[in-house]
């Protein structure tokens, strides 16, 4: 594990002595766990983001129907053949 150094104003630090001690976690680990669910919410915001380009995308949304038509004549075809 590699050692990070870094400043704090002096209210978050407070708040994160507070946290740590009410959840008797060592701060370390409480910004850890902090850091991972802010970055999984920054990655999860860039994936809504791009589904929301290629709704707005011509070639994106008429490759998605073409593949719909194509799954839609494959039902069909399984429904007929029982």
């Amino acid at each position: 594990m590699t050692t990070f150094t870094s400043s704090l104003p002096d209210s978050l630090l407070q708040r994160l002595n507070d946290t740590a001690q009410k959840l008797k976690l060592p701060k370390n680990k409480l910004i850890e766990k902090a850091l991972d669910i802010y970055l999984d919410q920054i990655n999860r915001a860039e994936y809504v983001s791009s589904y929301k380009l290629a709704g707005q995308d011509q070639d994106t949304i008429l490759i998605a129907e073409e593949g719909m038509i194509e799954y839609m004549t494959q039902l069909s075809d399984t429904d007929e053949t029982r």
